[in-house]
């Protein structure tokens, strides 16, 4: 009998270990080490999963994060925390959290190419010696899950759109703060691409409905739906200022231009952008056939790309066929969405848009198994369940999208409050000059934007990617927190 009932108790432990679910609240705690700007730092990963409750108090989700907290501080309290997001929507907290500011970044080359073997190597720039760090993969991403997984019984409507992915998020914030005795410590959100639409979100949903005040709200490369897939003049002509960025990296601008440096030549093109542009194409088909032709040439000059065909396009290029066809005299190769500084290889040169996104394969190509491998070699959190890059989240809300006023409001009632945007000039899908639009936007009196900081750099989407900017782009976060951190002052105008 009692090698019978030892026979079922190991047969029921292996019907559990096959099933691929995750404990709904759970911990794995790690040791480590790395060495930031010279300075040996010891620090404690957690990575684990924490619910998300209903009304009524039964879990809903079940949300995967990892938590990075310097050893040896006295006082806690005083230590700045921040929350990280990617964005998509979809996406797992994987691109920053292995690639930016974690004490961790992928075996990749100085430019940010993939190479064998894949894995990790430490960070000597992470903002860690200044802030702990929360990264929280939202429903469905990475290895957080809705409960049941799938299914008519998931109530869709609390977590696949902009105010519901806000509302859910603030609501579990709160808790992980409670838990983790964080209320005292000024506080920080980065979102990267969608991520920047949902921490403008959040920013107030935080404080009205969880009365929780930030000192920080970073946008990388962010997505602003305002501006992004809605066409017209503003949004269609916000992209030659890129188009400028990423012809000018080829080398394909006129020799005037080629010859100076990026820095002096994108003002240029902004101004073009907003005083020349924008007026020309909104004016449409009653343009006169002399200015049509004038802003052509001058958009030509700008792009790299043929006079004729931005006529073809009645002024108004789309970036799919910029991405085609920019290099299609040279080399023949297309340039990527998020990072045009990478190429590929199309099956035939004419065309409209390129047959892949060679950046974002790349990517791919390195991040898929260093999460993996890092996750459950190194941080020893053990699972069958599949880390989702991109996970299920479709369709997608975007109905009564007021991010941007979200965030201009929560500034006016927090004078503590700041905004630190961050672009590569070589993203395509989110440009650098729609991320100054959006910045612009946020504020229309103009009384809050010396609260408001820009920093581009010589990249694409993930900036961080480039070694040169992975250091650039971590000193500018840790002076932005060091900046913001009120050292006593009173939160008064």
């Amino acid at each position: 009998m009692k090698n019978t009932f030892l026979i079922c108790l190991v047969f029921a432990y292996v019907l559990h270990a096959q099933e691929r679910k995750l404990p709904i609240d759970t911990t794995v705690t790690t040791q480590h080490s790395v060495t930031i700007n010279g300075t040996a730092i010891s620090y404690t990963a957690t990575t684990g999963t924490q619910p998300v409750w209903d009304e009524m108090g039964e879990p809903i989700a079940s949300l995967h994060y990892t938590y990075y907290t310097r050893n040896n501080i006295k006082n806690r309290a005083s230590r700045p925390i921040l929350f990280s997001f990617n964005g998509g929507p979809g996406s797992g907290s994987v691109w920053m959290h292995l690639a930016y500011t974690g004490p961790r970044v992928l075996k990749i080359d100085d430019e940010g190419y993939p190479v064998q073997p894949y894995g990790v190597k430490e960070n000597p720039f992470s903002i860690l010696d200044v802030t702990d760090i929360v990264y929280i993969n939202p429903a469905n991403t990475g290895y957080s899950r809705t409960i049941p997984e799938t299914g008519k019984e998931v109530d869709r409507d609390k977590f696949f759109g902009i105010n519901a992915d806000v509302k859910y998020l603030a609501e579990w914030m709160n808790t992980f703060v409670t838990r983790n005795n964080r209320w005292r410590s000024p506080k920080y959100i980065v979102g990267e691409s969608y991520g920047g639409t949902r921490v403008m979100g959040l920013s107030l949903a935080l404080q009205n409905q969880q009365w929780m005040y930030l000192n920080g709200v970073i946008m990388v490369s962010p997505a602003d739906y305002k501006v992004i897939r809605v066409g017209g003049p503003v949004s269609s002509a916000l992209n030659l200022p890129y188009y400028t960025a990423a012809a000018w990296h080829h080398g394909v601008l006129p020799s005037d231009l080629q010859g100076k440096d990026l820095l002096d030549v994108l003002p240029e093109s902004e101004d073009f952008t907003v005083n020349k542009l924008i007026p020309a194409i909104a004016k449409g088909g009653f343009i006169s056939d002399t200015e049509r032709d004038n802003i052509a040439a001058t958009v030509a000059r700008y792009s790299g790309l043929d006079k004729k065909d931005i006529l073809d396009h009645n002024l108004d290029v789309p970036t799919a066929f910029f991405w085609k066809n920019l290099m299609k005299e040279k080399g023949g190769y297309t340039v990527g969405r998020l990072d045009s500084r990478y190429k590929g290889i199309d099956r035939q040169l004419f065309g409209s848009r390129p047959d892949y996104n060679s950046e974002l394969t790349s990517w791919l190509h390195s991040f898929t198994p260093a999460i993996n491998y890092y996750l459950q070699e190194e941080l020893n959190f053990k699972t069958d369940i599949k880390y989702n890059m991109f996970g299920p989240v479709r369709p997608w809300n975007n109905e009564n999208d007021n991010t941007r006023d979200n965030l201009r409001q929560a500034m006016a009632q927090n004078p503590y409050l700041n905004v630190l945007v961050q672009s590569g000039y070589y993203d395509g899908a989110t440009t650098y000059f729609n991320a100054k639009y959006t910045m612009w936007q946020i504020d229309p009196s103009g009384r809050m934007k010396d609260r408001m900081d820009f920093k581009g750099y010589r990249s694409g989407h993930m900036m961080y990617l480039r070694r040169e900017d992975l250091k650039k782009a971590n000193d500018d976060l840790r002076d932005f927190i060091k900046r913001t951190m009120t050292n006593g002052k009173s939160a008064k105008y």
